[in-house]
């Protein structure tokens, strides 16, 4: 017993004499490695740790992915999660079609939809770098085929990539609602007049450019016809070239309609009752706006290198001056083709992207080495997709996407029959109660359970929102007001 007490001893003044020779930077590390969870245990809690964007004080909420893709009825998500300038883990879950059998994975390919434009801003940057165009000149003096109309807006001030990319040129269009199977896909031309069969407006200036940030998708279609015609190439065949290839996004493509030989690796949209999208999704010849297939882990690939690239670590496609531009607020929170916010260690890039069918959200610090992507397959995915970001935000230690917390207010269930109605609020805001609770439906989305504040206040967990119900002099009620958490109030009437 004696002789293994004293190996026992020698064994610890060796580890001890050991660690004491090694310089402190290695001591931290094998101090963190003790203390560091394994990926599956951060997975597990990211799984069954899902948060609304309000909490109730004094109560946890437990909600796990499997529960609260039913309740938005999404069949399918996919999520990647950037740490320490590298993806530490990629997972599917579900199945690409509802009824069907075939599981989401990693390789899994989704709409990405208006994350299309930061992706095709990095194209047209790198082209930029190539000498084709400049991003302050007059885009009429390069373009051949097609020419925005000038009118008393761009007398003085005219229509550039640098005002395209940042949604300041003063362009109308906001978005595209893309052509179901069976319909016919009009040119670019067609999309930017307006010209049949193309469904929507023309895209046209009608305030003057560089005046305000106005959200455009069709500005950034005028910026894809421009890279196209400049260089000669197909808009699909000119980005696998310039980002796509280069960064190794090896499961993306900007091609319209999806290739048949695709088709078997993409997951198909679903509406908000959980109903495939007519067709199993829609084709989007405005491609640079809305019309990338990709899978969360090619999009955590662009992410890495624009922080990569930002320090110089790595410029596959952009120099490091030109990322820094990119990621420089240029007009209201938007750099070019990308949101930025944030200072510091807080910095960060993102964009969101919604398709017929389909919903998803890119997010990363640009000096941490952290971000994350989540896509789905469902109309109602974006609430889903939010959820999923305050748990990873919680695993992951990050600054941003912390819930509200409220307090419950004890309210005698039998009120709620006063609210019950259908009000005009931008659309129909349907109010109903159902077992002694209070739910709304707002415009195109799902019910959800309104908590009392109060007896006229009123809260969804989904959304950092208060529903504040209106009454006259005799108490009846007529209407109800909307508040925000940015701010903005809507309000409107009850109508039945």
């Amino acid at each position: 017993m004696k002789k293994l007490y004293v190996r026992w001893l020698v064994c610890l003044m060796l580890l001890v004499g050991c660690l004491a020779s090694q310089p402190q930077q290695q001591l931290r590390s094998f101090a963190a490695s003790l203390s560091k969870p394994s990926v599956a245990e951060r997975i597990a809690r990211v799984e069954g740790g899902l948060l609304p964007a309000i909490v109730i004080k004094d109560q946890t909420a437990v909600m796990t992915i499997a529960d609260r893709m039913k309740h938005y009825q999404v069949p399918g998500v996919s999520v990647a999660v950037i740490n320490d300038g590298k993806i530490e883990w990629a997972k599917g879950y579900g199945v690409t079609e509802v009824g069907g059998s075939t599981p989401v994975t990693t390789e899994t390919m989704f709409q990405a939809a208006s994350i299309s434009k930061p992706v095709a801003a990095m194209g047209m940057l790198a082209l930029v770098e190539k000498g084709l165009f400049t991003l302050d000149e007059d885009v009429n003096a390069k373009l051949k085929s097609w020419k925005v109309p000038e009118n008393e807006f761009t007398k003085e001030q005219k229509v550039t990539l640098r005002r395209l990319a940042s949604h300041s040129a003063g362009l109308t269009v906001h978005g595209f609602r893309g052509y179901a199977a069976g319909e016919d896909v009009p040119t670019t031309v067609q999309v930017l007049d307006g010209q049949k069969p193309a469904n929507s407006a023309a895209v046209r200036v009608n305030v003057k450019p560089g005046s305000l940030w106005r959200y455009s998708g069709g500005g950034i279609t005028v910026m894809q016809l421009l890279m196209s015609e400049m260089s000669g190439k197909s808009f699909p065949a000119l980005m696998q070239e310039l980002v796509l290839g280069k960064i190794g996004m090896k499961n993306s493509t900007y091609e319209q309609p999806l290739p048949n030989g695709k088709t078997a690796k993409a997951a198909m949209g679903h509406r908000s009752n959980g109903e495939l999208v007519k067709g199993k999704f829609h084709t989007y010849p405005e491609m640079a706006a809305a019309g990338l297939w990709t899978t969360p882990t090619d999009l955590a690939k662009f992410a890495i290198e624009i922080q990569k690239s930002k320090t110089g670590k790595s410029n596959k496609v952009l120099s490091q001056a030109m990322t820094v531009q990119m990621l420089a607020k240029q007009s209201g929170d938007y750099g070019l083709g990308i949101g930025v916010g944030g200072e510091g260690n807080k910095a960060s890039f993102s964009h969101g992207g919604s398709n017929e069918g389909f919903k998803c959200n890119l997010f990363a610090y640009s000096e941490t080495g952290q971000g994350a992507v989540v896509m789905t397959n469902g109309d109602l995915g974006g609430q889903l997709a939010s959820e999923i970001f305050r748990s990873i935000a919680r695993e992951y230690g990050w600054p941003d996407f912390k819930p509200a917390e409220r307090v419950l207010a004890k309210v005698n269930p039998e009120i709620f029959q006063l609210y019950v109605g259908e009000y005009d609020v931008n659309g129909k805001v349907v109010v109903t109660t159902e077992g002694g609770k209070l739910y709304f439906q707002p415009p195109g989305g799902g019910k959800d359970e309104l908590l009392p504040s109060s007896e006229t206040e009123f809260f969804p967990q989904v959304q950092n929102i208060r529903i504040v119900f209106k009454k006259d002099s005799q108490g009846a009620v007529t209407g109800l007001a909307a508040h925000f958490g940015d701010g903005r109030v809507l309000e409107g009437k009850k109508i039945k």
